[in-house]
């Protein structure tokens, strides 16, 4: 990866800043505050207290051994970003941009949210630090993810429901944008994903490698070398690529990216963009999107909030074209079934968006040899999903 230059905002031909010009000031302003504060030993120390002391790190890396047993083959662990305070590898980045914009001066966040963990996660670090909070969600998602919504509002942010388009994530990043041109003097937007216009994706990316850091260092004491093989499930990429990144030197180790391929991949109603979408404009970079011929954002699907996106992470798009991950799809009902699975074989209720890896593992995990050691980004709990698979999966669960 010698050949790239990962600060400079462009990843191959895939990145950049697609935004009005009101927001190129903001953006530049990010990036000066991220570059200036981030390598001092000020800031990491202040991010290493409360990581270890309010989000809860490091996450334990758990050996699954039932589920290794069903799938027959591979010895499984568990990465427990589940554990984290709050329930998702979200509090990560939230943690860490909340004292960037401490330091900017910033007295307003908003941000964007799906699944609702961002959303929990920016409230729960806006009321740490007594700043106000708006979160934009889509009026589908509201609906999907009900507990959340309660949560961010027990918290003390506004949750301003999004009516347009899809009613889903890319509807609710938009309306964020929109206010952030607005208000840009007052306000910093947490984004939550390693997507948008710079810096962004690289920020995000950064505050995330926490996650694969500690894999490597928990997988080395457990075992003795490093994994054979990692999954973890892509919606705009941010879980995958804090596992994958402190591992990307080592191309020997299979890193498998597992996007939401909904009713499946033939239907349209999916949220794989690496199975039909194209290289476009979407949200302030250039990536993967799912479009039409006339470059109009196709509608997506997934069971799960968090997958259910048109585009993905710039950099994600380079590592594809690249070859150094490899990207897959499961449909709903396997992550179904992986939910269920694991509950049952493990006693971990992930959320629905970790259940698409668990799902590539049941499906593929016996071909990866029976001496392979794979690490599985269990990215959240399913808290928050239960009424949802509650829809599908009761009869099965006896209710």
């Amino acid at each position: 990866m010698n050949e790239h230059t990962f600060g400079s905002g462009h990843y191959g031909p895939y990145g950049g800043q697609y935004v009005p010009e009101t927001l190129m000031a903001a953006l530049a302003e990010v990036e000066q505050a991220f570059a200036t504060y981030f390598p001092t030993q000020e800031f990491q120390r202040e991010l290493d207290y409360y990581l270890a002391n309010y989000v809860g790190r490091p996450t334990p890396l758990f050996r699954a051994d039932r589920l290794s047993a069903h799938v027959g083959g591979p010895r499984i662990y568990l990465k427990r970003e589940d554990l984290t305070h709050t329930g998702a590898h979200k509090i990560n980045n939230t943690v860490g941009q909340i004292l960037l914009a401490k330091r900017m001066g910033k007295r307003r966040i908003i941000a964007e949210t799906g699944a609702g963990q961002h959303g929990v996660a920016t409230a729960t670090v806006c009321a740490l630090t007594g700043v106000d909070c708006v979160v934009y969600m889509g009026e589908e998602d509201m609906q999907r993810q009900a507990v959340n919504v309660f949560k961010m509002r027990l918290l003390g942010t506004e949750v301003r429901a999004v009516s347009a388009g899809s009613r889903t994530l890319k509807d609710a990043m938009n309306e964020a944008l929109r206010d952030w041109v607005t208000n840009v003097r007052s306000t910093h937007y947490i984004l939550g994903t390693v997507g948008g216009p710079h810096p962004y994706p690289l920020l995000v990316r950064e505050f995330q490698r926490v996650i694969g850091r500690e894999a490597k260092r928990q997988i080395l004491e457990a075992e003795g070398r490093l994994p054979d093989v990692l999954v973890a499930c892509v919606g705009g990429g941010s879980n995958s690529l804090g596992l994958f990144y402190e591992f990307m030197a080592e191309r020997n180790i299979r890193k498998i990216g597992v996007e939401a391929g909904g009713l499946g991949i033939a239907s349209g109603k999916h949220a794989a963009r690496f199975a039909t979408g194209r290289r476009g404009v979407f949200q302030g970079a250039q990536s993967y999107v799912l479009q039409d011929d006339a470059g109009q954002i196709n509608p997506t699907h997934s069971v799960s909030a968090g997958l259910d996106y048109a585009s993905i992470g710039p950099e994600h798009a380079w590592l594809h074209d690249q070859n150094l991950v490899e990207y897959t799809s499961v449909d709903d009902q396997e992550a179904l079934d992986a939910f269920l699975l694991l509950s049952r074989l493990e006693g971990i209720i992930p959320a629905l968006e970790s259940a698409h890896a668990v799902a590539e593992v049941l499906k593929h995990g016996a071909t990866y040899g029976r001496d392979a050691l794979v690490i599985i980004n269990v990215s959240g709990r399913g808290d928050k999903d239960v009424d949802q698979a509650r829809k599908f999966l009761g009869t099965r669960c006896g209710i």
